[in-house]
């Protein structure tokens, strides 16, 4: 099972059974794999060996599913958030920023895919949902006496945002090269 699944559950304290354990970090991977919108409750139930039944009476529904999942993803993702929103200085808050997308475990990959996937859909695309970090790398560029330091915080965050869709691709020790480039290019 997937590590944020399992914390996640111990994390809140609702009683989750084994069976719903599993149809979580199945209902993840395909998620992640094929889209939301292209995988069945019958995939999941096959996979997970459940009735897709017990599907129904856990998630109330297919949207309930990807709810749990998101509510999951959006406590990860705050998690990541406030890494960076509690840098004190300048240059810590910049090498946080850098550092946090080489920092995720291979084993989450599931959930950052679907994180990207889902930012595709009307109903789960959220345009201010880093703005708190934007406005905070925002913030570190200008203490650093940077000539725009808006316009550096948003290249930084759509170059991180490249470099985490290519490391979910192809790994991420393909990837940290770039991560020693960012480091030496902002004096890091």
């Amino acid at each position: 099972m997937h590590t944020f699944v399992s914390e996640y559950l111990l994390n809140n304290k609702t009683k989750v059974t084994e069976k719903q354990q599993k149809i979580l970090a199945v209902a993840l991977e395909l998620f992640a794999k094929e889209g939301y919108n292209a995988v069945p409750t019958k995939a999941i139930a096959e996979q997970a060996d459940v009735s897709e039944a017990l599907i129904f009476r856990h998630f109330k529904s297919k949207q309930g599913l990807l709810d749990a999942l998101y509510q999951q993803c959006g406590e990860r993702v705050q998690f990541v958030k406030n890494s960076v929103l509690e840098a004190t200085e300048p240059n810590e808050c910049l090498r946080r920023a850098i550092h946090w997308v080489f920092t995720i475990d291979e084993e989450e990959y599931d959930y950052w895919k679907l994180q990207y996937k889902l930012k595709w859909e009307d109903s789960f695309y959220d345009p201010n949902k880093m703005k708190d970090v934007i406005d905070k790398v925002t913030w570190a560029f200008e203490q650093l006496g940077y000539e725009q330091p808006a316009f550096e915080a948003q290249l930084l965050e759509k170059t991180l945002d490249s470099v985490m869709i290519s490391m979910l691709r192809d790994g991420k020790q393909v990837h940290i090269h770039l991560r020693e480039f960012l480091l030496k290019k902002y004096s890091l």
